[in-house]
């Protein structure tokens, strides 16, 4: 599932989140592309407002169900204390240019060296391997860059084609938990020593 990303403050305007500039919080961000933000088939970029339309055509298109999700993630992000780490992000070709999905990272707590994100591609750029490159791209600036100790993500049981590559990035299965829209959520995690390792 994508999430409906905040309109982004000009201080974000040109790159993601990084160690160059004063951001409202105190804590300092990019304005420039950095190479740390490039793969081999993808960059990650800031969601600009015209994405928005493009992003929400995806979500319908892959799951016409999407309204509650919205009010719950919404509900969500107003209670949550904002975080440098905290960002979201557009997934576009370097071929092209073309917006193919968007990642958002979520309940990143820097104390506990813990972080989690969400990730949604259009369903007719899945399979390309525009996701891995682009979970590649975050796993590695979060941990090289910003010094986490782990991710955790939850997948819908159902949803074997991201277990499956979840689990070719090197995520191991941490536990099942019953969950309301799917028969069970499956918690999987991966730490930066079996990041670097793998």
């Amino acid at each position: 599932m994508t999430m409906i990303p905040e309109r982004p403050t000009s201080a974000f305007v040109g790159a993601p989140p990084g160690p160059d500039r004063d951001h409202p919080d105190g804590t300092r961000i990019a304005l420039r592309p950095q190479p740390c933000w490039v793969g081999r088939a993808v960059r990650l970029r800031v969601i600009e407002s015209d994405d928005r339309r493009t992003l929400m055509r995806f979500d319908r298109e892959g799951d016409p169900g999407l309204v509650e999700g919205y009010r719950h993630w919404a509900a969500h992000r107003a209670n949550h204390r904002r975080c440098a780490d905290d960002f979201q992000l557009g997934i576009e070709t370097l071929a092209g240019g073309r917006l193919v999905g968007s990642m958002c990272t979520t309940q990143t707590e820097p104390g506990a060296g813990r972080f989690s994100y969400g990730i949604g591609v259009g369903p007719e750029f899945q399979r390309h391997g525009y996701a891995c490159d682009a979970i590649g791209i975050l796993l590695r600036y979060m941990f090289e860059h910003r010094r986490y100790l782990k991710c955790e993500v939850g997948i819908y049981g159902h949803n074997v084609p991201s277990l499956r590559l979840h689990r070719k990035i090197g995520f191991r299965e941490e536990q099942h938990e019953p969950h309301v829209r799917a028969r069970y959520l499956v918690l999987m995690g991966i730490t930066r020593a079996e990041w670097a390792d793998r």
